[in-house]
């Protein structure tokens, strides 16, 4: 939960809320952020859909998710809600995003060393749910345990 004093945030709730509208209007929901910054709480919705997303998307998509927030009084503060695509080094977070992501360059870091390293970049060669990944890493071909990986991301190749 996040706190503002004493109002309590139900994270997961919110997310769940999220999810299930932008999912009944075909995107999908790639992040969620709900943090305090200078100008106050801010709520970042990351989605995206086959062939991207569109300032029109962002805006519908925006009113939609506000009203029902507000409907349900999910955040009963005041905060900034901002809805954008997860651009082009998007997160990984989810199996289906590595999955979608094999043999493209990725990046991450781990929890624990390995081999002394804990941050990797290079082509993605395979993912097994809830087992490892393999990373082919300039000539180098490494197996992570999946459980370590984190802030793990696409890396643009411009």
């Amino acid at each position: 939960m996040a706190m503002n004093g004493t109002t309590k945030v139900d994270l997961p709730r919110l997310e769940r809320l999220i999810e299930s509208l932008l999912t009944a209007e075909g995107y999908e929901l790639v992040d969620l952020e709900f943090r305090k910054e200078s100008r106050g709480w801010v709520l970042r919705v990351f989605m995206d859909k086959p062939g991207g997303v569109t300032l029109d998307d962002c805006a519908a998509v925006s009113r939609e998710v506000g009203d029902h927030i507000e409907v349900e009084d999910l955040i009963p503060h005041s905060y900034t809600l901002e809805i954008s695509s997860p651009g082009l080094e998007r997160p990984l977070k989810k199996e289906k995003d590595f999955l979608r992501s094999i043999g493209k360059l990725i990046q991450f870091s781990t929890t624990s060393p390995v081999e002394g390293r804990s941050f990797f970049k290079g082509v993605l060669l395979e993912y097994q749910p809830s087992d490892r990944l393999i990373l082919a890493e300039d000539r180098k071909t490494w197996e992570i345990p999946v459980g370590w990986v984190t802030k793990a991301r696409l890396v643009f190749e411009g």
